[in-house]
């Protein structure tokens, strides 16, 4: 069991967590277990959508243009759909080799991809949608202005929170007050710790006796 360090004003906070590569690797693997399965809900049901659009009685009426927007957005969610699912491989070739740092990193990195791809089918899926809804050149400026939403939400909003949160780390809180010590103790300005404040002449004169004969040391 670990304890957190102390200091002049008090236990300090832990700054991380006290385990192996491997129990790292086994709290990653479980997060990113709950990301993906986040992820894949909406993939699957807009990609099993968009699969169904091409047997309705409308596809047939549709023009080049938006039969090409279709297909693209077919496409883009098969490829996030295989991304998004393809840690569920990776833990099946991987399992019993010893490698579950490694499946992690290369997990995350495909999941990050098929979120790229998600967000780039629901806009192509958007995009399709107000075309054949509207008829309108406004489909496009709509469309990209969802899109910049998305990236917003899903990538700078993050970003600044860990950049705020990194300069925060960086720099002292100033803001706690000093802890006050105890009743007959006092700081020590050299070393930072709380030491016995000798209250009278006598009761230094009684310490340094004790000091001296070695009584007061155990």
């Amino acid at each position: 069991m670990t304890t957190a360090d102390t200091g002049r004003d008090g236990p300090l906070p832990r700054t991380g967590r006290q385990e192996s590569p491997e129990e790292r690797a086994d709290r990653r693997w479980c997060d990113l277990l709950q990301e993906v399965r986040v992820a894949q809900t909406g993939s699957q049901i807009l990609f099993g959508f968009l699969l169904s659009v091409a047997f309705m009685p409308r596809f047939a009426e549709l023009g080049a243009v938006d039969r090409g927007l279709y297909v693209t957005t077919v496409v883009l969610g098969a490829l996030a759909t295989g991304s998004l699912t393809a840690p569920v491989a990776y833990h099946r070739i991987f399992a019993g080799h010893r490698r579950k740092p490694q499946l992690v990193d290369s997990a995350a990195r495909l999941v990050g991809v098929g979120l790229v791809l998600l967000a780039l089918t629901i806009g192509s899926a958007l995009l399709l949608l107000l075309r054949v809804a509207t008829g309108s050149a406004a489909a496009g400026w709509v469309t990209g202005a969802v899109m910049l939403w998305y990236l917003y939400c899903w990538l700078l909003l993050p970003l600044r929170h860990l950049r705020r949160r990194d300069g925060q780390l960086d720099q002292p809180d100033d803001r706690l007050p000093p802890a006050v010590p105890g009743p007959g103790r006092a700081w020590d300005r050299r070393t930072g710790v709380a030491a016995r404040h000798r209250n009278s002449p006598a009761e230094g004169r009684r310490h340094d006796a004790r000091g001296t004969s070695g009584e007061g040391i155990r």
